[in-house]
């Protein structure tokens, strides 16, 4: 009996678009979710080396939440490769300036660091308010749990 395991193409599967709001919820908690809908985890047909993961689009990232002190104290790092290049931005002023890249830095962090990674976190949007611009596209409210 031949009992292989059966991988699965992108093409063998359909990719829906899911809607997130991220108002007043935990940073970490929600960019794990976020994470295994981008990557197909979700799916039974889930294959690790293959794009089978969904479009997700995230609205309200400005009122994404930390717990504790982490709103104070925690930091981006960012080193640009030259001596002295190596620079920190508070989580406070990157709220403030751009809350997309709060969201985007969380998720990307949870996901391959590779070619598949790159590929997968294309397929995330994410908006600092409640409007956005895919509607066309009818993506379903999803529910956190």
């Amino acid at each position: 009996m031949d009992k292989a395991t059966k991988f699965f193409k992108t093409s063998d599967t359909t990719q829906k678009w899911h809607l997130v709001d991220a108002n007043g919820k935990t940073l970490g908690r929600i960019a794990t979710q976020v994470a295994k809908l981008l990557r197909g985890k979700h799916k039974v047909n889930f294959t690790p080396n293959a794009d089978l993961g969904d479009f997700v689009v995230v609205v309200n990232a400005a009122n994404v939440k930390l717990t504790g002190k982490r709103t104070e104290l925690k930091e981006y790092f960012h080193y640009t490769g030259y001596p002295g290049g190596a620079t920190f931005t508070k989580f406070q002023e990157l709220i403030r300036k751009h809350p997309e890249r709060v969201f985007e830095h969380a998720v990307k962090g949870m996901l391959p660091h590779n070619r598949l990674g790159r590929q997968i976190i294309k397929k995330m949007k994410v908006y600092a308010g409640a409007e956005h611009p895919h509607s066309a596209q009818r993506p379903e409210a999803y529910i956190l749990n």
